[in-house]
């Protein structure tokens, strides 16, 4: 019981700790018992053991806390979370834009599903390879429902990234050998490349899926006879994850928008991928402290880097 109790005291901190928003718990005395990262880096003079600032416990300007009210040990504390109208009217813009978004691309695999068992009813059709056809397109439908709730578990702060340091190279084997029938098929070569001993702090889910996505990418879009390198390296202080192809590439202009949800360069290829993979990447990245950046040119192949602090 008392293991358990501390494993729910240490989830606890770290829920708080990670969140994106300005979060503190304080005690009946007004003394600040935990904050978030955020609420440090905004509030001036928030301490661990200091009372708290007057704009948290009462707001200020637009910003109006929001108050829970709990016991635990015999203890009264008090969570505060300050929020403003526009992170409200900002957050209610992004949730109806990417509702908007998930519908309009659930739209495309379920017509086609459609067509296909309808299609699969008349005389003379060959019923069987429908039915394939078919499950393909249910199979295109889970794996984007999969990324919609992943990224909605980013972003909604229930899927910690950063926890403990995790040792890359064999996430990386991991992932190159699970892929390596569909990438086959494809006709795209894998390769990994690396130091055994570097880390990165990432859970070792997180890390798969970012290795995963940017494998998939290259599965998907490189094209027949390239080749597509995972690799891990040590560069100025820094440990950069790099996912580079020497395949089709994309166009200069769609470069900067790659990491956009459902954004996906070649329109005649829509229907291969979620176009959440590049998304869910950027974001484990950036929640982790690091950085994503992307180059190539069409012809020669794309790079992406994901720079982690060491």
């Amino acid at each position: 019981m008392e293991a358990l109790s501390e494993l729910e005291a240490a989830r606890g901190r770290v829920l708080i700790e990670e969140s994106r928003e300005i979060v503190v718990v304080v005690d009946d005395l007004d003394t600040v018992v935990a904050a978030s990262k955020r609420a440090r880096e905004s509030l001036e003079g928030l301490r661990e053991g200091k009372r708290a600032p007057e704009a948290l416990l009462h707001g200020s300007g637009d910003r109006a806390p929001i108050e829970i009210v709990y016991e635990v040990g015999g203890r009264s504390e008090r969570l505060l979370y300050l929020a403003t109208s526009s992170d409200l009217s900002a957050y209610e813009e992004l949730r109806a834009g990417f509702t908007a978004a998930v519908s309009h691309e659930l739209r495309t695999p379920l017509a086609r599903l459609l067509v296909l068992l309808e299609t699969a009813l008349l005389p003379g059709e060959d019923s069987r390879e429908l039915v394939e056809q078919a499950r393909a397109e249910v199979e295109q439908i889970r794996e984007l429902i999969d990324d919609v709730l992943f990224l909605s578990e980013l972003e909604t702060g229930r899927a910690v990234v950063a926890l403990n340091s995790t040792p890359v190279l064999p996430v990386l084997e991991e992932v190159a050998a699970d892929l390596e029938d569909s990438a086959l098929r494809a006709d795209v070569a894998l390769r990994v490349e690396g130091h055994v001993d570097i880390e990165v702090r990432l859970r070792p889910r997180m890390l798969r899926m970012v290795a995963q996505n940017l494998a998939e990418n290259a599965v998907r879009y490189a094209g027949p006879g390239s080749t597509f390198t995972l690799s891990i390296q040590r560069e100025n202080g820094v440990v950069v994850l790099e996912g580079l192809d020497d395949g089709i590439g994309v166009l200069d202009r769609d470069i900067p928008r790659l990491f956009e949800r459902f954004y996906r360069a070649d329109r005649a290829r829509a229907s291969r991928g979620t176009g959440l993979g590049l998304a869910i990447v950027k974001h484990v990245v950036t929640s982790a402290g690091g950085t994503v950046e992307a180059g190539g040119t069409r012809g020669r192949g794309l790079k992406i880097r994901c720079i982690f602090p060491e």
